[in-house]
C-alpha cells in the first residue's frame, strides 16, 4: 500500500462555494483521485490534511492553526513512509490581512517544502518527493469572500509563474492548476464539483507514473 499526502487548504477540502458545506469525498479532488488510482489497480491510499484557511507561513490573525508550517513536520512523521506529498498552497496568503505578492507567497512554499524534507522521520524511511500544484487564480471575490479576499485578485498575480520557479529551483515536479480548473463564478476562490473532477482527471495519470517509479516508498 503506498501513501499520498495532500497538505493544501479549503480548495481541496472540498468546500462547496457560497456555503459552508463540503464535498462528498468521492467529489473532491482527493478522493476522486485515490478512486481512480484504485480502479488502475493500484494499492493506494490519499491522506486528506486539507484545512480551511490555511497560508503558507502566515497565521491568521482570527483563526489559530492556519500557518501552514505548524506541526508540519510532525505530520510527515505521523504518515511516513510517503510515496508522494501533493501541496497546494497560495490563495489564503492573498487574503485581505495580509499584503503578500506572489513573490511572497512562493517564498512561503519553500519553507514548507523545507520543512517537509527535514521532518524528524525514522531512519531509512524514504524522504517523500513533493508535487507542487499551484492553485488556480483567484478571480473576483463574491459573496462570503468578497472582504476576505478583497484584492486579492490583483496581489496573486504571477503565483503559478513564481511557484513553477521555485519548484524547478528546489527539485519538484509542478503542475499549473489553472490549464485545467477555474474558480468558481459563485465566489471567485474555490472549485465547483466538476473542477474537481478535471483536476483529479488530470493529476491521475502524473501520480501513477510517481508511484510506479522505482524506490516509490509503501507502507504497511
Amino acid at each position: 500500500m503506498q501513501h499520498i499526502l495532500v497538505y493544501a487548504d479549503s480548495l481541496s477540502w472540498g468546500i462547496v462555494p457560497g456555503t459552508r458545506q463540503r464535498l462528498a469525498f468521492a467529489q473532491r479532488w482527493p478522493g476522486a483521485l485515490e478512486l481512480a488510482l484504485l480502479r488502475q489497480g493500484l494499492a493506494v491510499r490519499v491522506i486528506e490534511d486539507c484545512l480551511n484557511g490555511r497560508r503558507t507561513v502566515w497565521d491568521d490573525p482570527f483563526k489559530p492553526g492556519r500557518n501552514g508550517l505548524q506541526g508540519l513536520a510532525q505530520r510527515i512523521e505521523i504518515h511516513s513512509p510517503l510515496a508522494l506529498v501533493l501541496l497546494m498552497l497560495g490563495t489564503n496568503d492573498f487574503q485581505s490581512s495580509h499584503q503578500n505578492t506572489a513573490w511572497h507567497s512562493a517564498q512561503g512554499l519553500a519553507a514548507v517544502i523545507d520543512t517537509i524534507r527535514q521532518a524528524p522521520i525514522e531512519p531509512g524511511l524514504p524522504v517523500p518527493p513533493i508535487l507542487v500544484l499551484a492553485p488556480p487564480p483567484i478571480t473576483r471575490p463574491r459573496g462570503l469572500m468578497a472582504p476576505k479576499f478583497e484584492g486579492a485578485q490583483a496581489r496573486c498575480a504571477g503565483l503559478a509563474a513564481a511557484c513553477e520557479a521555485l519548484a524547478r529551483a528546489l527539485g519538484c515536479q509542478f503542475l499549473d492548476t489553472a490549464g485545467v480548473v477555474t474558480t468558481s463564478s459563485v465566489d471567485g476562490v474555490h472549485l465547483d464539483a466538476d473542477q474537481h473532477a478535471l483536476l483529479a482527471q488530470a493529476l491521475t495519470p502524473l501520480v501513477a507514473a510517481r508511484l510506479a517509479a522505482p524506490g516509490a516508498a509503501t507502507g504497511g
